[in-house]
């Protein structure tokens, strides 16, 4: 059984719990962050930190724990489940228990739950949809929960949001990357800032001519290739979208060559000291 931190506590994860009056239960208000390790190696700790402490700020949540006492929750929560060759890692800081059930009162919870990494299927999907406040990993996620609903129906395991003026900007746990013959093509406007997109952006420096802006959902026919990427699916090439085949059908070789470099990145990344 894994083991969860919990406010300054470790608990079993049958012991976890929270309020049943806590905003997070009662109003969706709170935040998360996710990762996962390399040789049990959390993958860029402090920026996934900074990315939750700026959920925070972003949906106006106090957080009452200091940056380094979150990574070193992390850290002691890694330690406590030696069962797992390697782990996904979810930050969560709830609203806390309000008053009047709606203001914050500053007393939310600290939570770290550490989970095995299980292997990803290979065949994903797409649903038009916008997400509140994109740059905020809230615990708000009823859009990609109902997304991710019909996606399953459909046969398929990730959704991607479309705006209202039919731009793509992201999936519900995904960025997503297009290709035109060696150019790659990434929308930096409404999304999550993902670190595994930094990464990418990082590795393919001088590898691929790079280029951002805004990209409509009439486009999908015209890409070479279509990759996504998350901490918890790494880099995925996408082969069709709704009815329409990318490429070839089959993963190309840009997609291909940025799954190389990442590996190889990760691989070096878990083998050196924190």
């Amino acid at each position: 059984m894994d083991t969860y931190f919990i406010d300054g506590e470790f608990v079993t994860e049958d012991k976890a719990v929270i309020p049943v009056n806590d905003l997070t239960v009662l109003r969706g208000y709170g935040i998360f962050d996710f990762m996962r390790t390399y040789n049990r190696r959390p993958f860029y700790l402090h920026e996934h930190v900074e990315r939750l402490e700026n959920s925070a700020k972003l949906i106006n949540l106090e957080l009452k724990w200091s940056h380094d006492e979150i990574c070193d929750a992390v850290m002691k929560t890694i330690e406590k489940n030696p069962q797992h060759e390697e782990l996904n890692i979810r930050i969560v800081y709830s609203g806390g228990v309000s008053p009047d059930g709606v203001i914050p009162a500053g007393n939310g919870k600290l939570m770290v739950m550490a989970t095995d990494k299980h292997a990803l299927p290979d065949w994903w999907y797409t649903e038009k949809s916008e997400r509140y406040i994109p740059g905020a990993k809230s615990t708000n996620y009823l859009g990609a929960v109902l997304a991710q609903q019909k996606a399953k129906a459909e046969g398929a395991v990730e959704a991607i949001y479309v705006d209202r003026d039919k731009n793509i900007h992201e999936g519900t746990t995904t960025n997503i990357f297009f290709f035109k013959g060696d150019k790659m093509i990434t929308t930096d406007t409404e999304i999550l800032p993902g670190v595994t997109r930094r990464v990418v952006l990082k590795l393919t420096e001088g590898v691929f001519d790079t280029e951002l802006r805004n990209v409509s959902v009439d486009e999908i026919g015209d890409f070479d290739e279509i990759l996504i990427c998350a901490s918890n699916k790494e880099i995925v090439p996408v082969i069709q979208i709704d009815d329409k085949k990318i490429g070839n059908g089959k993963p190309g070789k840009n997609t291909e060559k940025i799954m190389k470099l990442f590996r190889e990145y990760t691989t070096k990344y878990g083998q050196e000291k924190n």
